[in-house]
């Protein structure tokens, strides 16, 4: 049986494709699809070349068992929108869409916190940034870049990147709604959740997902987390933006992140998008998955949130002991962190594993050293006001480079693979998806 992550490039965020089933019956699930630039060089001629490969007549759409978005981050569902645009213009237009979605899972803002969140979409659509309309089509300016240097305010920042992915994900729930897709048909629509009554679903013969996270009470504790916040927000007298960041940014999309268990064939993958270390493991044991403090074994390891140790406990990866290790980022925002590595060899040593990452070393430090200068000019800032403030030491390549540290640890070095950008990246845990389809290696 085939069983394949198709790791694709997606800048600062994630676009996974997996693989599954037979020649006669092959199946194919759509995980994220990165923030802007991705899909037209990454996913959308990926795609293309399965359809080639399955020998696909023009009027044939490629069927996709599932398509996820892990959460509403714009490094995770951008290129996914991209890609709805581009149906829903082949469909105004009637002629064959390349692809039909069986299954769509995405868990929308206003269903994560039990309402709808009008105080802030009220003040998305009076700013000068718009928002999402009716058809699913999203203005340029709901896209902005949050990271584009002329927008300084670290707090404006914030607070943009949390607004256009409250519109990003309106949209594409939209746009679904339009082309047809059923939305978390397996939970009634309802919210894709972990809860100690979860079960396996069976995504498609011989394949299941656990749903790990995002877990109930953590929802139940965001929802009245929500109201409380808009108490306060009332009470203090602020306006939405003003609390926009502390509330949203910090808690909603990674504790609200889906992770799942892929199981087929006894082999497995744990996808876990930019969920916490410590929640995924809080997850595992409530699904009795692991002991309480035990141990979880899999095939291929989707390293959270893009390999940043803030999302990392330093037992995380002796807990999850997994042959393959994905590390998605290219070094913006700093991921995947040297210190990420650094753990991962601590708690494996030489053992015999791989170490996939989507980017070449000198890429991801080049960017990383970048981020670097760029927070430290900020912390300097920040000390200048503060002396009591804490400002990071100048970028050392023989401390901070992912480079330095696979020179000096050249057996671990010899684990790493690189993303090419022109060539599939295909971790294989079944039969190998090359000998059924050469095209596709």
């Amino acid at each position: 049986m085939i069983f394949s992550l198709d790791v694709r490039r997606a800048r600062k965020g994630d676009c996974l494709l997996l693989h599954f089933g037979s020649k006669a019956d092959p199946g194919l699930i759509l995980i994220d699809g990165g923030p802007a630039s991705v899909y037209t060089p990454h996913l959308k001629p990926r795609i293309a070349a399965i359809r080639a490969a399955r020998k696909l007549k023009k009027e044939d759409p490629l069927p996709v068992d599932l398509l996820m978005v892990s959460h509403v981050d714009d490094d995770h569902i951008r290129g996914i929108l991209d890609l709805a645009k581009d149906l829903i213009v082949e469909d105004e237009a009637h002629r064959p869409l390349p692809l039909s979605v069986l299954s769509f899972w995405h868990n929308s803002f206003d269903n994560i916190i039990g309402k709808d969140p009008k105080e802030l979409t009220a003040s998305f659509k009076s700013s000068p940034f718009g928002a999402a309309s009716k058809d699913g089509a999203l203005p340029k300016e709901a896209t902005i870049d949050a990271d584009d240097p002329s927008l300084e305010e670290e707090e404006i920042t914030s607070n943009l990147k949390v607004l256009a992915s409250i519109a990003q994900g309106a949209a594409l729930r939209a746009a679904a709604k339009k082309l047809g897709f059923l939305t978390n048909p397996e939970n009634d629509g309802k919210l894709i959740v972990a809860s100690d009554e979860s079960s396996p679903v069976e995504i498609a013969e011989g394949l299941t997902f656990t749903v790990i996270g995002p877990m109930l009470p953590e929802i139940k504790a965001l929802q009245r987390q929500h109201d409380e916040w808009l108490k306060e927000l009332k009470k203090a007298g602020k306006t939405p933006e003003q609390a926009l960041a502390a509330y949203v940014d910090k808690s909603v999309p990674n504790l609200s992140s889906i992770v799942v268990l892929a199981e087929a064939d006894g082999h497995s993958m744990l996808l876990t998008g930019d969920a916490r270390g410590d929640k995924i493991l809080e997850g595992l044991e409530l699904l009795e998955l692991v002991e309480q403090g035990g141990t979880l074994e899999v095939d291929l390891l989707k390293v959270p949130h893009h390999g940043s140790s803030n999302n990392l406990d330093d037992d995380f990866f002796e807990r999850v002991i997994a042959k393959h290790y994905v590390f998605s980022g290219n070094g913006e925002h700093g991921n995947p962190e040297r210190e990420s590595l650094e753990m991962l060899l601590a708690a494996r040593g030489n053992a015999d594993y791989a170490v996939h990452l989507t980017y070449p070393i000198d890429e991801i430090d080049t960017a990383r050293e970048e981020d670097w200068n760029k927070e430290r000019a900020k912390e300097k800032k920040k000390k200048e006001a503060n002396p009591n403030k804490k400002v990071r030491p100048a970028w050392s390549p023989e401390k901070h480079s992912l480079a330095a540290f696979v020179e000096d640890n050249p057996e671990f070095a010899a684990k790493i693979k690189i993303v090419d950008a022109q060539k599939a990246h295909v971790i294989d845990l079944g039969s190998p998806l090359g000998q059924v389809w050469p095209s596709l290696a």
